[in-house]
């Protein structure tokens, strides 16, 4: 027989998460109780991964319970946050105990190094979704927006970009997978499966930089979101793009064409005033994460794509960004 939702609950969720002396009462009652920083602003978000939309079908548990966390926490890291509580929702096809039980350890894993408590949420029945809440808080006025970046800012990316969706791809036979690459397409795969959100550099961007964003849709989706926010244009210079060695491997020169196109690596996309630009680098260091500037913003508005040769004209739409493949 079955096991029950309440069981379910008890022996998979009630413990996937880091204890805070903050969660007054957490899972098993109608909702959770938390005790609220009195100095701190709340930041809240929320997101959904969906079979066939977000991941592939038959995708491990593991990594949907990290992902699923991950996605948020990026969210939180773009605001400068400090991450505290989750709500959970799961929508099952089936109560299927070892599926749970991986996804609780791949949310776990990550919950408890980012200090996240998992404080209640919903089991139920149907199509598989996944849908996370978290709340967070930063000090009062230090939270990171999309909207205080100024013409002179210089661009930054954290990490590499476009591998995530490259292992997206591969993982799906689009294209078919290269023969003698194993670790270099492990890697990637690797990128989409389990993203690393950028918490600590979220917050030492605090008073550092002007504006910040996420990059779930792509660079060249979201720049014009944080320089339209901003009321300013952005030249983007292509060869500063950061690219890893397995993307470059995989997708020779049209590399840099991936990562402009690529969504899902969760990076950060942050303006930092001239003023400030040479902290970047001591930060790179001191967190021991690549931090690469590959642009500026500008007076107006629209994005200028920066060649070897001068300004450049690139349509997402009808590029096929593996079509060159080695």
């Amino acid at each position: 027989m079955p096991a029950s939702e309440p069981e379910l609950i008890e022996r998979y969720l009630l413990r996937a998460g880091a204890e805070r002396a903050d969660v007054i009462l957490g899972i098993g009652d109608d909702a959770a109780l938390l005790r609220a920083p009195a100095d701190q602003e709340l930041i809240v978000t929320t997101d959904a991964l969906i079979e066939g939309a977000h991941f592939l079908p038959g995708a491990a548990a593991h990594s949907l319970g990290h992902r699923a966390l991950a996605v948020n926490l990026s969210d939180l890291a773009a605001m400068g946050a400090e991450p505290a509580w989750a709500l959970a929702s799961l929508v099952l096809p089936q109560a299927d105990e070892n599926w749970l039980r991986e996804f609780a350890a791949g949310f776990g894993a990550l919950a408890r190094t980012e200090g996240v408590a998992l404080v209640g949420g919903n089991l139920s029945r149907g199509p598989l979704s996944i849908t996370v809440q978290l709340t967070g808080f930063a000090p009062p006025g230090m939270a990171l927006r999309r909207s205080g970046g100024r013409p002179g800012d210089w661009l930054f990316v954290s990490g590499t970009l476009g591998d995530a969706r490259a292992g997206r791809l591969l993982a799906s036979g689009e294209p078919p997978v290269p023969a003698g690459q194993p670790a270099q397409l492990q890697a990637l795969q690797q990128r989409f499966e389990y993203p690393t959100p950028r918490i600590a550099l979220g917050r030492a961007l605090r008073g550092v930089a002007s504006a910040c964003m996420d990059l779930s849709d792509g660079l060249l989706a979201d720049l014009p979101r944080l320089a339209g926010a901003s009321g300013c244009a952005a030249q983007l210079r292509i060869v500063d793009l950061p690219l890893s060695a397995p993307l470059r491997a995989l997708c020779g020169a049209q590399a840099w064409q991936q990562a402009l196109q690529g969504g899902e690596d969760y990076e950060l996309l942050f303006s930092v005033p001239e003023t400030h630009a040479a902290a970047i680098a001591a930060l790179a260091v001191q967190l021991k994460v690549p931090l690469s500037a590959c642009g500026r913003l500008q007076p107006g508005s629209g994005i200028e794509l920066l060649g070897e040769a001068g300004v450049m004209q690139f349509s997402a739409s009808s590029f096929d960004h593996f079509a060159a493949l080695p």
